[in-house]
């Protein structure tokens, strides 16, 4: 574990490779975590569960069920009315690790659906009740899995099950909407892996949290969409054996380091780690917007673009990309306002594609616009 003796703004100067210049004031957004609704971040040596079996290639699923949380499914991008207040009350009843928290969930799962639910309630997450809880989607090509609750191996199985289930679907667009208050760490580098492999979209509500070891979720997503409060705190070690400060450091190093290498591979900045073990856990330091960007928690995945372009350049050339980026450089600047519909956008940016030889002819799909453009015509 490291020291920082310094403020906290000029450590993340250095750790960002900031420092030619006067450091911009970091606002220091701490608040107390101790009123019930935050569960910290919790490591645990525990190895990774077995897989009995790979849920992509069979329909034989293990029995598992969501305990920790609560989730449903939609089939749309825009999401629907707040969780209602007898859901609410079982996960809260989650948070304060109640005995009574499953025969709460269930209870709840059972009671007649509101005028506006989130979705249909998913808990089972065996193959049939997965399929039958999808189906719905499959026409328009999008799910949305809510999720309310701790981050958890339940949670793990969650995510893995449904993104198998969108895959044999053919369901393109998955978005993860979460409310979390954290969990174990390992359990949300395992999540994590998973939502990084099958493309996830991360939402977190106006009316959401997404604390602690939560934080970790945001790193894996293809994309970042925040609206509600951010927040990080150091881990809690369970099960330690630690009687000093220097034997809890050697427990939690090998923790830092998997936190370091998960940052990394997902394009998120290292620092993360490093600020997680800088705020006392009965604490919670918020982040701001501009932090979320430079710690590359919000918006586009930097590394996942990364990918995606050297894929299309292996597919339709470089010069295609070298278009591409010019065209979206364009239309971010001629076609989008802040106060304009996205109607008048899409025209402005099928006018403005042809300027920058669009559609492709090679790659006509790949060209920007393309879902809204009519069939593309071959140049001479």
């Amino acid at each position: 574990m490291r020291h920082f003796p310094v403020p906290l703004s000029l450590l993340l100067c250095g750790l960002l490779a900031a420092c030619g210049q006067a450091p911009e004031p970091v606002p220091q957004a701490v608040r107390t975590a101790g009123d019930g609704s935050d569960f910290g971040a919790v490591s645990a040596p525990t190895p990774p569960p077995r897989r009995e079996v790979d849920v992509r290639e069979t329909t034989d699923w293990p029995e598992a069920r969501v305990t920790s949380g609560q989730a449903f499914i939609s089939c749309t991008a825009t999401p629907v009315a707040p969780t209602p207040p007898e859901v609410a009350q079982a996960a809260a009843s989650v948070d304060r690790d109640d005995d009574s928290a499953e025969t709460a969930i269930v209870e709840a799962e059972d009671a007649p659906a509101p005028a506006s639910p989130e979705g249909r309630a998913l808990s089972d997450l065996e193959f049939f009740p997965v399929l039958d809880t999808m189906t719905p989607c499959q026409g328009n090509g999008l799910v949305r899995l809510r999720y309310r609750g701790r981050i958890a191996g339940d949670f793990t199985t969650l995510v893995e099950r449904v993104a198998s289930m969108a895959a044999r679907m053919g369901i393109e667009e998955r978005i993860l909407d979460i409310d979390s208050s954290g969990g174990q760490v390992e359990d949300a580098i395992r999540a994590g892996d998973v939502i990084a492999e099958s493309g996830w979209k991360i939402v977190v509500r106006a009316d959401a949290v997404c604390h602690s070891a939560c934080v970790l979720i945001l790193a894996a997503g293809d994309d970042r969409r925040i609206a509600g409060p951010v927040g990080i705190h150091r881990i809690i070690r369970i099960q330690s054996s630690a009687t000093s400060r220097a034997e809890l450091s050697r427990e939690l190093r090998e923790v830092h380091g998997q936190m370091e290498d998960y940052l990394q591979r997902n394009g998120a900045a290292v620092a993360v780690a490093d600020l997680m073990m800088t705020v006392p856990n009965r604490s919670l330091r918020l982040l701001t917007g501009a932090e979320l960007d430079r710690f590359g928690l919000q918006g586009p995945n930097a590394a996942q673009d990364d990918l995606e372009r050297i894929r299309l350049a292996r597919k339709c050339g470089e010069d295609f990309v070298r278009r591409k980026d010019a065209f979206l450089r364009a239309y971010e600047r001629q076609c989008t306002k802040p106060d304009g519909d996205a109607r008048t956008a899409g025209e402005c940016g099928l006018a403005l594609r042809g300027r920058y030889d669009f559609p492709d002819r090679k790659c006509a799909a790949e060209s920007p616009m393309a879902e809204f453009a009519p069939a593309a015509v071959e140049r001479g």
